[in-house]
């Protein structure tokens, strides 16, 4: 694995960094103060200084330090972490995540913002308050009060270390025999090194838990001439004394756990130091850890309560008893590495893979290739086997089922969560609000619901869209809140969730809701409507989404040039999905995307309209049924209803509607497909026959040819002919009076 190869992967794992720290750090806006949460903050920046500094990235480096050290002053009870505080935390989350993609794709970070969110950040670190962050600052990594290691540097030359609690009733020797003391086995795997991590900054990270003792062990060290350059072949033994337990021992190797093996016991007698066994002593000596900004704190911290001598002692005993080391201990120390080995391996069983995600889609395209053939197969075999009962029709049977699984397995493969997307939301929320002086909070709910990655990649230019207008639109000034006896805070609600085997998002806000009277007004003065228009609420609603429409006074960064929510509903649109709104004014708007979970494969029902073969959705289908003449009644002009348990449901004519033909089929004579659209409530759909279900392959139509009005998409059957799926949202819409040809021609203009 080259240098390139390796600093991808610490890019990818910065990305898993970041979402972590964006989803702790709004844990902690809402007043969640459990410490992991905090320390799960402090090791997602901690993680990714560490492998900035690996790679040479100063600028990445320096601002994560100052992060870091505030970070640290909050997981150590010296700072608390208010609204103030959080507010300057998620700024610097942000500007973080922006230093990361400039140093992946080039380019920089706004200097001026950086700069001076480091010295607000400096300025929390020194007990000072957000207000006050506008004042000259030192330029010190290190936060004035005491550091967090639990061993002070000496004050002066007789080596006295003063001990960072009252000495009130006790002496340093009684303080000393308090602290609990650890023996740490640390053998690190050669997979530690491949990742990008350094054994040396882990054991400076331990150092900064209390005074320890290190010790090399090089049994396994080869000769010179069998030396793998990537290989790992010392391991060290600490004793170290650690005020904060064998968490916070732990907790310094999280990161590389899976990569060595680690063994913490806490010493509950300690041993006659004639009894230790021999071994390799290696000075700790923090000034050869050289990585930029932190070494200067820290390593005069620890380096500097080294006496010299002691230095040059342990030097030359290292170098006269490296080749005197008992070899007695070798076999149970090889027998020890074993076992944890095996450990290692077993629970390594869970962990993932990055995998290239062209790849997957190549799978994917295969598996849909294969699903065709198989069905083609199929075909060909019912259509010379009249019995159905050959071996080859049981194979057949056999392998419809292995193709089915092999299915459904790779397409578990691309489903991802949609929490990326809703965290990125939230900045976005947060940057809007500051530029409009407003004060909002984002909700999210249901961010571990799954959908298809490509699904994923698609929804966050509409969610953007939405956001932007819901912050500066739907949501009032915290000024107009207050006189409407609302909560100066505005609240915009994300979540997701499974329904009917498509994944709906819902975009709630509690503002002002739409003001119909100049929406229908501005769609006149954009005659996108006639003046004597006779709209219904939710018409007026929907006009919203109409091309060009914007109700903004006047063109900002953030909205008002007319392309925006007809953007959004393409965009929807384009996924196979749908977009819809109610608003209650003075409460608050709510939109609804509906878009399928897969954009690869769905479960039909096949059937005959026309003479035309169409493949209905099998999530939109609520039942199917047989018309009875008694059950048919007429309703205006050439509307018709149907008698379904004492309720009535409109009959739509899917061969009418699609123009299959001019006239209306008698629906005595067909199939009722009763289903039920994103619009609300139920329609009953009129076809010729049912041919059957089936899984199929979805082609796009606007990929190989171009978008058609009621059709969503494509797919091959078994014969080999092809069949389009239905859209039955757009014909249902068609159904309740606005014409597939408004809608072709709406399509063209937008």
């Amino acid at each position: 694995m080259d240098m390139n190869e390796i600093k991808e992967i610490f890019f990818q794992e910065c990305e898993e960094q970041l979402a972590e720290l964006e989803s702790g750090l709004l844990k902690m806006n809402d007043g969640d103060r459990d410490p992991e949460t905090v320390n799960a903050v402090f090791r997602a920046v901690h993680s990714i200084k560490g492998g900035a500094g690996a790679f040479g990235l100063d600028d990445l480096v320096a601002f994560a330090h100052v992060f870091e050290t505030t970070l640290d002053c909050v997981r150590s009870n010296k700072l608390e972490p208010g609204p103030e505080v959080m507010k300057v935390m998620l700024k610097s989350a942000d500007v973080l995540a922006d230093l990361v993609t400039a140093s992946r794709d080039g380019g920089s970070v706004d200097e001026s913002r950086s700069s001076g969110l480091v010295k607000e950040l400096e300025a929390l670190a020194n007990g000072e308050t957000p207000a006050a962050s506008a004042a000259p600052v030192v330029a010190k990594a290190a936060p004035a009060p005491a550091p967090v290691v639990e061993k002070a540097a000496p004050t002066d030359d007789s080596g006295f270390q003063p001990i960072p609690f009252t000495f009130d009733g006790f002496d340093g020797e009684e303080t000393e025999t308090n602290v609990p003391t650890f023996d740490v086995t640390f053998k690190p795997r050669r997979d530690l090194y491949a990742k990008g991590n350094e054994a040396a900054l882990l054991l400076r990270d331990l150092a900064r838990l209390g005074e320890m003792t290190i010790n090399c062990n090089m049994d396994d060290l080869p000769s010179l001439d069998d030396i793998d350059p990537e290989g790992a072949y010392f391991h060290w033994t600490i004793k170290i004394q650690a005020q904060k337990g064998e968490e916070a021992i732990r907790q310094v190797f999280e990161f590389a756990e899976w990569d060595c093996d680690l063994d913490v016991k806490l010493v509950e007698e300690q041993a006659p130091a004639g009894e230790e066994p021999p071994m390799v002593a290696v000075p700790f000596d923090l000034s050869m850890l050289d990585d930029g900004p932190e070494v200067q704190s820290d390593s005069a911290d620890v380096a500097q309560a080294v006496d010299a001598a002691q230095t040059a002692s342990n030097v030359m005993k290292m170098t006269a008893t490296a080749a005197k080391v008992e070899k007695k201990e070798s076999p149970a120390a090889a027998a020890a590495a074993a076992a944890a080995a095996a450990t290692a391996a077993n629970s390594t069983a869970g962990q993932t893979i990055r995998v290239d995600l062209d790849r997957v889609d190549r799978l994917i395209n295969l598996v849909g290739e294969l699903v065709i053939n198989q069905a083609m197969l199929s075909q060909s075999v019912i259509e010379n086997d009249n019995n159905g009962t050959s071996s080859i029709n049981m194979g057949l049977e056999e392998l419809q089922q292995l193709t089915r699984e092999i299915q459904d397995s790779v397409m578990a493969i691309r489903a991802q969560p949609v929490k990326p997307v809703f965290q990125r939301m939230s900045r976005i929320v947060r940057e809007v609000a500051d530029m409009v002086g407003k004060s909002i909070r984002l909700v999210t709910e249901g961010e571990n619901t799954e959908v298809d990655k490509t699904v994923i990649d698609k929804l966050a230019e509409p969610l953007t869209h939405m956001i932007r207008n819901a912050v500066d639109h739907g949501i009032e000034s915290p000024e107009k809140r207050t006189a409407a006896g609302k909560d100066p805070e505005g609240t915009i609600k994300l979540t997701a969730k499974h329904r009917s085997g498509r994944i709906v998002i819902e975009l709630v806000d509690d503002g002002a809701g739409i003001n119909r009277e100049r929406v229908k007004q501005k769609a006149i003065d954009n005659e996108l409507i006639s003046p004597d228009a006779n709209l219904t609420d939710e018409e007026i609603d929907n006009l919203i989404f109409a091309p060009g429409f914007s109700t903004a006074d006047k063109i900002s960064d953030i909205s008002g040039r007319g392309v925006g929510m007809d953007v959004v509903k393409r965009s929807i649109q384009a996924l196979g999905g749908r977009i819809s709104i109610t608003s209650r004014p003075g409460h608050g708007s709510t939109f609804t995307m509906s878009l399928p979970l897969t954009l690869a494969v769905l479960d039909g029902m096949v059937v005959t309209v026309a003479g035309q073969t169409l493949v209905v959705p099998l999530t939109a289908i609520v039942e199917t049924l047989q018309p009875e003449a008694q059950n048919i009644h007429s309703f205006g002009a050439n509307q018709r209803l149907i008698s379904i348990r004492n309720s009535f449901c409109p009959l739509v004519d899917v061969g009418r509607i699609l123009n299959f033909r001019g006239t209306q089929a008698n629906p005595v004579e067909g199939v009722a497909l009763l289903v039920e659209s994103e619009g609300g409530g139920q329609r009953a759909l009129m076809v010729d026959a049912i041919q059957g279900q089936r899984q199929v392959v979805i082609k796009s139509l606007e990929a190989n040819y171009t978008h058609v009005p009621g059709i969503a998409a494509a797919t091959i059957l078994g014969d080999g002919r092809v069949a389009l799926i239905l859209d039955v949202d757009a014909v249902v819409a068609a159904s309740r009076g606005q014409s597939l040809k408004q809608e072709m021609s709406l399509a063209v203009a937008g």
